[in-house]
């Protein structure tokens, strides 16, 4: 029987320790390894990697960081002995690896992603996928290529109550998928559905050069963006209000609220033809703040994001030509949970990952329909960057004659780095 290159890489670090070797490499259902659990990495152990320590079925093997002072906490917070490591490619290359979490600023999301998916790992990445359209593209390339298993790290679509709504989106899918609305439909986030808690995650402009700190790796902490001296408001927690690392509290939070609606209207396999953005103009590299900004699908379909304190604060959520839901899951269709219930509900989810990694099936949010919601925040991005209006074709996955705003999707990356 041939081995894959992945089973060679963990069969390898058997040799190494022994004890971490997943049952599934080792084979027969009747055998019991040691540890009957896969064994994950992390990459960035700041509160979201250390918050994610804790997962059933998993057995936590590696941790890295650039920063040794997160790293001597992040190693110090694990429940047993980690490895240690400062360069993130040490982690991807550990044979004992079975599973590499990113939980580092989106700049570097694309680059690791694939890296992990070329050495044989499975991935679970924290949102946004990744921070350019382009990135993103890419990683589902090499997760196609390679047969990883991939997870994106938003689960509003299949748990815990959705922002605002009072439920969570199960009910919601089942009302779309039912037709009661009708067609097209007009979905509306803003501060009623709770979309404004982050609005204000921007940068500065014009920071002053500091000292780097003698505990950050800064080379390494910016990696593929471009050089810019040292600020500490570039990083760590306030990395998200500059173009280089993410796209402020729309990049950082804007999947969470976006991949259900996606969901929801059914288009995880395309993206809008059109998005419309209301914004003062915005600088070079600190992330601004924005008013409206309008999705517009093929078929008819919208999504209105309104920016803090703009839009009507009582607007339904969704609304199409037969009726409107409401914050709350309220509607102005009578008897609407009697009506539901003659319905079928949506089709399962496969939400339980390592059962995913173990049967070798894709994730509820995988890396097709997660590209699919993370371009839906990084197309806005474009049009908040270049403040105007973009024609956006869902199948090349370019902006239509637009030179400007296309040379946003596939950014150059600093040397030695790329994708």
């Amino acid at each position: 029987m041939a081995i894959s290159r992945k089973d060679f890489l963990r069969i390898g670090g058997a040799a190494a320790l022994f004890t971490i070797v997943p049952r599934k490499v080792l084979g027969g259902t009747g055998f019991t390894a040691p540890s009957d659990q896969l064994t994950k990495g992390i990459i960035g152990v700041g509160a979201m990697g250390r918050g994610h320590y804790p997962y059933a079925g998993t057995r936590l093997v590696a941790v890295c960081d650039a920063d040794s002072d997160r790293l001597a906490a992040g190693a110090k917070a694990a429940p047993e002995k980690v490895a240690s490591y400062r360069d993130y490619r040490d982690l991807i290359r550990d044979a004992n690896v079975d599973i590499v979490h990113i939980a580092t600023p989106p700049h570097w999301h694309g680059i690791m992603a694939v890296e992990a998916a070329a050495a044989g790992k499975d991935i679970w990445c924290e949102k946004p996928m990744t921070r350019t359209i382009g990135e993103g593209k890419r990683v589902m390339e090499a997760v196609k290529q390679h047969g990883n298993i991939f997870r994106l790290n938003t689960w509003f679509r299949f748990d815990d109550n959705f922002y605002g709504m009072g439920t969570t989106v199960k009910p919601i899918k089942k009302l779309v998928e039912s037709g009661l609305l009708g067609w097209p439909l007009t979905v509306t986030v803003g501060a009623h559905t709770g979309f404004n808690w982050k609005f204000y995650w921007v940068g500065k402009e014009h920071l002053a050069p500091e000292v780097v700190p003698a505990n950050l790796d800064y080379e390494m902490w910016l990696g593929p963006a471009p050089y810019k001296p040292y600020n500490a408001h570039r990083t760590h927690g306030t990395f998200r209000g500059y173009w280089d690392y993410d796209g402020g509290g729309l990049g950082d939070m804007g999947q969470h609220y976006l991949d259900p609606v996606q969901y929801f209207l059914g288009k995880d396999n395309e993206s809008p033809v059109k998005v419309e953005v209301n914004a003062p103009a915005q600088h070079h590299d600190a992330v601004g703040t924005w008013r409206q900004i309008i999705y517009t699908y093929a078929d008819g379909c919208k999504i209105i994001l309104n920016g803090e304190e703009y839009g009507d604060p009582n607007a339904p959520y969704i609304e199409g030509p037969k009726g409107k839901l409401y914050p709350g899951f309220r509607s102005d269709i009578p008897n609407l949970e009697f009506k539901l219930a003659e319905f079928p509900d949506p089709a399962p989810q496969n939400t339980d990952f390592v059962e995913c990694v173990k049967n070798r099936q894709k994730f509820a949010l995988n890396e097709i329909n997660g590209f699919r919601s993370a371009t839906l925040v990084n197309m806005a991005l474009c049009a908040l960057r270049v403040n105007r209006t973009l024609e956006f074709d869902s199948n090349g996955l370019c902006f239509v004659g637009d030179e400007e705003a296309n040379r946003l999707i596939n950014q150059p990356m600093r040397s030695p780095w790329n994708i």
